[in-house]
């Protein structure tokens, strides 16, 4: 199963560890763009360009030592079909280098609509460009995540579905009172517990897991005794003010969870720590990620 791989991996590395593949275009060097710039390209296909050339030296750099990559899908649409062929081209790069990869789509529709969001980045076709993890968002009700459920018993594949997210607003909706005085949060986090029962693989933890932010760690406590087999995917750790501290307590037997960090390691060659020249950004990453490891271990 699709979430023990992950979790061997974890394991094997000490690294509960997903970095962030979130290109943006003030954080990719200049010459990556100009050695990417070609005669009569329009701008979208030679930015794609440095996005993914940007993209495979950050996975050169760090897959030895992290277990999985996280490329946000909107990061790539942004430069239309060409970013979209950058973000299947760096999906297959990072599978061919043995990480894991959960596309951060966020889908969430129902019916028809989720069967064809499920097949895009879930099915057989064309494999080695699907990623092995999704995002979904359950907030339209069970018929928005049936499909996936499916597919995912079919294909092996695993998602991450929204629970509490690390973003302030999040508490407009998520953390309403419902008629028992509980958060609406805790009744989601109920459900993505039960659709996950069927898929527990061997280390207690079902290949539907729930995105739990970091930002909120005495939320995420309590979401985690109402999620004992769910396997966390933690946004917010770092720039959003996340800590390893806040977050060891998450682990429910050795590691239970897998965090993110996006800018704090892409972006790292551009901060006051880890300042590098352009041409060696990669390496600045890879330090940022060692960082990161030894904050987190347990």
């Amino acid at each position: 199963m699709i979430v023990d791989k992950l979790i061997r991996r974890i394991n094997a590395l000490k690294a509960p560890i997903v970095v962030g593949l979130d290109p943006r275009l003030d954080q990719i060097p200049v010459y990556l763009l100009e050695e990417n710039r070609m005669k009569g390209d329009t701008p979208s296909k030679s930015t794609a360009r440095a996005i993914l050339a940007f993209n495979k030296k950050i996975i050169d750099a760090i897959h030895d030592i992290v277990p999985a990559v996280k490329p946000q899908i909107a990061m790539y649409e942004e430069w239309g079909t060409n970013g979209v062929t950058a973000y299947h081209s760096t999906v297959s790069y990072a599978r061919e280098k043995g990480l894991i990869v959960i596309g951060d789509v966020k889908r969430g529709d129902i019916a028809s609509t989720a069967e064809s969001y499920s097949k895009a980045y879930l099915s057989e076709a064309d494999n080695e460009k699907r990623a092995d993890f999704i995002t979904i968002n359950p907030y339209m009700g069970f018929d928005s995540v049936e499909p996936y459920l499916s597919d995912c018993c079919k294909y092996d594949k695993g998602l991450f579905v929204l629970v509490k997210t690390s973003n302030p607003g999040s508490r407009d909706l998520q953390d309403l009172l419902m008629l028992n005085n509980k958060p609406l949060y805790t009744h989601v986090a109920g459900l993505v517990e039960k659709w996950g029962e069927p898929f527990i693989g061997e280390h207690g933890y079902s290949a539907v897991g729930a995105v739990i932010g970091a930002t909120h760690p005495k939320d995420a406590l309590e979401i985690r005794n109402i999620m004992p087999h769910t396997f966390f995917l933690i946004p917010g750790y770092g720039v959003q003010g996340g800590s390893g501290k806040d977050l060891k307590p998450l682990w429910r037997t050795a590691y239970g969870a897998i965090v993110n960090n996006s800018r704090g390691i892409t972006g790292a060659y551009q901060t006051k720590k880890y300042h590098a020249p352009d041409a060696e950004f990669h390496l600045a990453a890879r330090a940022a990620v060692l960082d990161m490891k030894t904050d987190l271990e347990i």
